[in-house]
């Protein structure tokens, strides 16, 4: 099943691409079949902000899409197809994108 979640946040576009893009970040917030071993998205294009990922299953695959939103927020719109047949898609796509503004404000006091 396919699902899409939107969020908006304060943080630059950038930031929230490049977190969400990060290979040792990425493990922390796409779920579990998408997580891989490290590796980068299997599609990354910094031009348009936009990056997609595959499971090992083919049927699990995200893809994120980044906006400049109002006073240099972002605009995060993740499409979700779940591999598992589950019932709560969207739930799953919601839970992921909570989990990058998690990574994306550690990624900001870190930094």
């Amino acid at each position: 099943m396919a699902a899409r979640a939107v969020r908006g946040m304060s943080a630059p576009p950038e930031v929230v691409f490049n977190t969400a893009t990060d290979p040792a970040r990425a493990s922390a917030w796409l779920p579990e079949p998408l997580r891989g071993d490290g590796s980068p998205a299997s599609e990354i294009n910094g031009e348009e902000l936009r990056a997609r990922w595959g499971g090992d299953d083919a049927d699990w695959s995200a893809e994120i899409r980044v906006e400049p939103a109002d006073s240099g927020g972002a605009r995060i719109q993740l499409d979700l197809a779940d591999g598992s047949g589950g019932a709560a898609p969207d739930q799953l796509a919601d839970e992921a994108l909570s989990n990058l503004v998690r990574e994306v404000a550690d990624n900001l006091q870190a930094g």
